[in-house]
């Protein structure tokens, strides 16, 4: 690769990389182009040299979110595939999953935008759930496949829904007991 085709990739990336954070923090429609091309040191003009459209970028974007998970684990030398249920739930529904939602899941910032969103990000989504649910379901006890899936799909639903409604608590403590509570419950699918 040329070293002008490099940059243009180094490029790219960063751009991706700023929307994934700052779409996760305002929202899919809480940022335009010209402001994430800015926060990436770029000129809005630069912006269809790396995507035909918004959309594209967004869902590049979500892409790169929802890989951003296993790239942390892997850095922290974590074997997702080693974790358990507890494990998951507990550095998922945590404090620093709530107060940091740039750095966070997409289902947990963006499930009411993604849901609004192009065909493209809800692709991304469909398949981020589909990993999501197989993932919990390997951990899960149970007597069949579709017991074990279902305990998944529940908590799954209950660990985004959980650090979201967590973040809209104004009240400390009441946004605490719903951590703690979702990370019990998460748990305990194993058994």
């Amino acid at each position: 690769m040329g070293r002008s085709q490099l940059e243009k990739q180094k490029t790219h990336e960063k751009i991706v990389e700023t929307a994934s954070r700052r779409l996760r923090e305002a929202g899919l429609d809480g940022i335009g182009v010209a402001d994430l091309m800015k926060e990436a040191g770029l000129t809005v003009g630069g912006f269809y040299k790396h995507f035909a459209s918004r959309d594209d970028l967004v869902a590049e974007a979500i892409q790169s979110a929802f890989d951003s998970w296993g790239r942390k684990l892997e850095a922290e030398g974590i074997n997702p595939t080693e974790m358990t249920a507890a494990d998951i739930a507990e550095r998922y529904v945590s404090t620093y999953h709530r107060d940091n939602p740039g750095e966070g899941c997409p289902f947990a910032a963006l499930t009411s935008d993604i849901s609004r969103s192009g065909e493209k990000a809800r692709a991304i989504a469909t398949d981020g759930l589909r990993r999501n649910f197989a993932g919990l379901a390997s951990k899960a006890a149970g007597a069949d496949e579709g017991e074990r899936r279902r305990k998944a799909i529940m908590a799954f639903a209950m660990m985004a829904g959980g650090v979201g409604l967590a973040r809209i608590s104004s009240d400390e403590a009441l946004s605490a007991e719903i951590l703690e509570t979702i990370r019990d419950f998460v748990a305990a699918i194993d058994k």
